[in-house]
């Protein structure tokens, strides 16, 4: 079966993230295609997706939205997985409690009508280069540190998940 593992990225770390999903759904035989969502013409071609999206302002990247809403045909008839890539990881103190309650509000952002088996919160990168001084401080403030979140097991084993339901689709 040939997946798309498809993203929509600001810095790159989402595409990382893709990336390492398409490598883990490779040992069980199937064949992951790894797309920026803008650059996909046919999703007709795909039997599975696995999509994702850079978390701005608790919200995917146009792109992704984009995509989601021109194929929800296409989409409503697959087996469908979801990921979001934000900074949870970087935070800290009280802030790092109310992470997991971004999930809920990112998800609910995602265009209406996507029928998806799973979302996963990950954490990705941050560096201080990716934000202007105004952003630099609010986050610093925030008990945010700059560096790479990416927890490579959980993405790993999400990938294992996603390959275990798709041998039994």
């Amino acid at each position: 079966m040939d997946v798309l593992v498809g993203y929509a990225t600001a810095h790159g770390s989402t595409r990382g993230v893709a990336e390492r999903l398409a490598a883990g759904l490779g040992p069980a035989g199937l064949k992951a295609d790894v797309r920026p969502l803008e650059t996909v013409v046919d999703a007709d071609a795909y039997g599975a997706f696995v999509l994702g999206s850079a978390v701005h302002n608790q919200s995917w990247l146009e792109p992704a939205k984009a995509f989601v809403r021109d194929n929800a045909d296409v989409l409503g008839a697959r087996p469908v997985w979801i990921f979001s890539v934000g900074m949870p990881g970087a935070l800290r103190g009280p802030w790092k409690r109310m992470a997991p309650m971004e999930a809920p509000v990112i998800v609910r952002g995602v265009p209406a009508g996507l029928s998806y088996r799973g979302h996963r919160l990950f954490s990705g990168v941050i560096l201080r280069s990716q934000l202007p001084l105004g952003g630099r401080i609010r986050f610093r403030l925030m008990g945010g540190r700059f560096g790479d979140y990416r927890d490579w097991d959980a993405i790993d084993a999400w990938a294992a998940e996603i390959a275990g339901e798709l041998l039994h689709v």
